[in-house]
């Protein structure tokens, strides 16, 4: 796709611009954390746009935590058709999540219309990595610090502005309808591309401190420890509380119930986490995965051994959240290193 530049004033002008279309969502930093609010009307405000992936997940903008899919015995039908979305300032970890929910979302023969209409429907604006977190580590399973793919528009920061970059036909198209915001991004190329070698480096040494397996043996280091005892000493600080899977972008669980309303009843549809006990559980009280062991070492089996099988990618995007959010203390880059050790698998390689 084709490469531009707009300064800083031109992308606020921008975003302004967009504001009257889309409801507009981006990173904005509280105690040195990145939470996603709304803007737009003023422009950027104090949006941070580089630095690091914001602490939620953008899932929750597709695949809200909890959502209202039916309504009975009702006669109110108030509901409106929102504003399609924009995120800006979405980080590669977190567009690489969209592999894994486009499949169980928006496959044949099991749609999801609300899912596949705010996936059409929506605009991402999505921006290079300036920086890494303590718990990252995207590049150790070949996801780069910066987007490649699944974006309509990203942002490369540079002295002064930005290089942007189409990613689709929708992003074109905006980029056209505004062009005058945009400049050559010729005298801006190799320096984006320098930060971008930069940044992957840093990291990639970073990771190395960690001895994740290489991407390409960490299904096989899998598969050779399934029933290792590693599971039971692995969950012995898991607390059950879900946070993990709440946190991960690529995580897509969910469980349906029904509640009453002044009038009538309303069914959602809410997260679920496989790490809870209720889980598995089917009628009559049976569990096919009763310990809390079988349901880490199930949580793993589905991220590193289903999805490559699957889809061919893992379902885990190298985001470091549920590290962060983990009360146990448990490290998901120590688990991978632990599999690998009777392998004699070290370090990753790129």
């Amino acid at each position: 796709m084709d490469l531009y530049f707009i300064n800083k004033p031109n992308l606020d002008r921008l975003v302004k611009s967009l504001s009257k279309t889309y409801k507009i969502f981006a990173p904005v930093k509280s105690d040195n954390k990145r939470f996603y609010r709304k803007i737009g009307e003023d422009g950027l405000g104090d949006s941070v746009i580089g630095e690091i992936r914001a602490i939620e997940p953008i899932k929750s903008f597709y695949f809200p935590a909890r959502t209202k899919i039916a309504e009975y015995f009702s006669k109110d039908d108030s509901s409106e058709k929102e504003r399609p979305i924009a995120i800006i300032g979405a980080k590669s970890c977190d567009l690489a999540s969209f592999k894994v929910m486009d499949y169980v979302y928006a496959r044949d023969p099991f749609k999801e219309s609300n899912y596949i209409s705010k996936r059409q429907e929506s605009l991402i604006v999505s921006s290079d990595c300036t920086c890494f977190g303590e718990t990252c580590f995207c590049v150790a399973i070949r996801i780069m610090p910066y987007p490649t793919e699944d974006f309509d528009i990203n942002l490369s920061e540079v002295e002064g502005g930005y290089v942007v970059e189409s990613g689709s036909a929708k992003g074109e198209a905006i980029i056209k309808e505004y062009f005058k915001l945009f400049q050559s991004a010729e005298p801006y190329i190799e320096k984006r591309d320098s930060y971008r070698k930069k940044l992957k480096e840093d990291l990639l040494e970073h990771v190395k401190k960690s001895k994740i397996p290489p991407k390409d043996s960490i299904q096989p280091a899998f598969k050779g420890k399934f029933d290792s005892p590693l599971w039971e000493e692995v969950a012995k600080t898991c607390v059950e509380c879900g946070a993990c899977n709440m946190i991960c972008p690529a995580c897509h669980c969910f469980i349906l119930m029904d509640q009453k309303k002044e009038k009538g009843f309303e069914r959602l549809r809410m997260w679920d986490s496989c790490l809870l006990m209720s889980f598995a559980r089917v009628a009559g009280g049976a569990n096919p995965r009763k310990l809390l062991a079988q349901r880490l070492r199930n949580r793993f089996d589905k991220k590193f051994n289903f999805f490559p099988d699957t889809i061919g990618r893992f379902g885990c995007t190298g985001c470091g959240r549920c590290t962060e959010a983990c009360p146990g203390k448990i490290d998901i880059r120590e688990v991978l290193s632990k599999l690998a050790t009777t392998l004699q698998i070290n370090n990753v390689d790129l």
